[in-house]
């Protein structure tokens, strides 16, 4: 007898959940390149990058009943609940055809990474945490200048100790179960890459 779970997943057909992905949950704080390294795992190893946030606003856009739900709770300063951005994960993932993906930027807190095991049955292959200080990732916001509204000082600080109250509790979970791969991301783009991938290469891809 299959699981109530894995009956849902066979609703999409050829449903990327029933190919037991790869997913790698990418994790750091504001500032310390996430991004910038996702863009070349993508390059390099097949993946494909999905960002949560990028999602909701790409829900939002769309002009959908949820979209407009998920855009009145930010007006509201509400949290978005997991489910809703789990739901949008899970889609993206079933719609690539892809079965390796790199989430960036979530799970947010524990909330969001129970929630995340239990709709959709995956645990991470390992979570990559870009551990910077918070000087560095600081001083790198302050200097991009892309329009980006959140990135003056006050609010830099205020997002540092979001990700310092709600994200490190997952990594400490995924650290105890030995699902961890920390960066040292405060280095040179080029050198923080050398180290990804030395995670990512031939002799760890069949790595649990």
């Amino acid at each position: 007898m299959g699981t109530v779970l894995e009956a849902a997943n066979k609703d999409t057909n050829g449903s990327i959940l029933n190919k037991n992905p790869t997913v790698v949950f990418v994790l750091g704080g504001p500032g310390s390149g996430k991004g910038t390294q996702c863009a070349n795992l993508v390059e390099h190893f097949g993946f494909t990058h999905l960002s949560a946030g990028d999602l909701l606003r790409a829900e939002i856009k769309s002009g959908s009943e949820n979209g407009t739900m998920i855009q009145n709770m930010i007006k509201e300063g509400k949290i978005v609940p997991s489910e809703v951005t789990i739901k949008l994960l899970q889609r993206a993932m079933q719609e690539n055809g892809n079965d390796k993906f790199l989430i960036d930027g979530f799970p947010r807190n524990e909330e969001n990474r129970a929630a995340f095991e239990k709709v959709t049955g995956i645990e991470p292959t390992f979570v990559l945490y870009f551990d910077c200080p918070e000087e560095e990732m600081e001083r790198r916001l302050l200097s991009r200048n892309q329009g980006r509204e959140d990135d003056n000082i006050e609010t830099i600080r205020k997002r540092f100790k979001v990700f310092l109250d709600s994200s490190l509790p997952v990594i400490n979970y995924y650290d105890a179960k030995g699902k961890v791969r920390k960066i040292d991301a405060a280095r040179p783009v080029v050198e923080v890459f050398d180290s990804v991938k030395a995670i990512f290469g031939p002799k760890n891809e069949k790595a649990d």
